[in-house]
């Protein structure tokens, strides 16, 4: 299974085969040559507790590539409550995985992305869009109710499609690719435990999350050669750290190692993230063994 399999349900599946930084990595042949990154149980009882319908509202958005205006379902954050953070980032909420919904997808063109950079399309990016997703877009059917972990990851998907597709900057490569590796675990966390095939349906999500955490980590180190902070909202030590643990977690552990000692000798790091770098780096000592 492709990172990009659930686009043919768009009438996309020629970019099935798309590779998320095949750009950036002929750049960089090119460049060697001519030198020579469980759900927490909600306590409160079943028969008071809000429906995941119940916490979501139809926000209005006007998609900057075709004109259409549409719907979207956001989540009403003053309903939902951290409950957790996994090692990467990961946000846990006690009520909706709120991930699910940052992916906005135009129904009429084609055009996704995540929520904070959907706005952002220069005409030459609108015109790419146009040429290779809009003209074979089979359209989208909206929900009514709420999404599903395989309505996100596909929603997703076609974001991440989008940023290959427009040439997108890496850090926001790296930022969708991230989010849909968070969907998968999501994904695999929730599956119930008498689902058909469990356990091979489980490896199999492991390994698209393996793969796209792979893709991130990446995609953000190249990131931090070439962009500015912040980014994708967040400063370079959090930038730093989650290249760190994004390097651990695909078993990269000496470049893990080198991330983890950029934090914790920086002046500007804060307390809470070189004691979330020393945490790592303990990790790393115990896997690398």
């Amino acid at each position: 299974m492709s990172l990009f399999s659930g686009l043919s349900q768009f009438g996309l599946g020629k970019l099935e085969k798309m590779d998320v930084f095949e750009e950036e990595k002929k750049e960089a042949a090119d460049a060697k040559n001519k030198k020579e990154e469980a759900p927490a149980a909600d306590t409160a009882k079943a028969d008071t507790q809000p429906k995941e319908e119940d916490i979501l509202f139809d926000k209005s958005c006007n998609c900057p590539v075709c004109g259409s205006d549409f719907h979207t379902k956001v989540v009403r954050t003053g309903r939902i409550k951290l409950v957790s953070q996994d090692t990467d980032l990961r946000p846990k909420y006690n009520l909706v995985d709120s991930l699910k919904y940052d992916a906005i997808v135009c129904p009429s063109c084609g055009y996704a992305a995540l929520s904070r950079f959907f706005k952002f399309v220069m005409p030459a990016q609108a015109k790419m869009i146009k040429e290779n997703i809009s003209a074979n877009f089979k359209g989208l059917d909206s929900s009514d109710h709420i999404y599903t972990y395989d309505d996100a990851i596909a929603r997703h998907q076609l974001a991440l499609a989008n940023t290959v597709v427009k040439r997108a900057k890496d850090s926001e490569k790296a930022y969708t690719c991230l989010k849909l590796a968070w969907l998968c675990r999501g994904k695999a966390e929730s599956l119930p435990k008498d689902t058909p095939d469990y356990a091979n349906q489980v490896k199999q999500l492991q390994k698209e999350e393996l793969e796209l955490l792979t893709n991130a980590c990446d995609g953000f180190m190249s990131a931090f050669m070439k962009e500015d902070f912040p980014m994708c909202g967040m400063d370079e030590m959090t930038t730093t750290y989650l290249v760190a643990e994004l390097a651990r977690r695909i078993g990269r552990y000496e470049e893990s190692s080198r991330w983890v000692s950029k934090v914790l000798t920086s002046r500007s790091a804060s307390d809470r993230i070189k004691d979330k770098a020393r945490d790592i780096k303990e990790m790393i000592n115990q896997q690398a063994k």
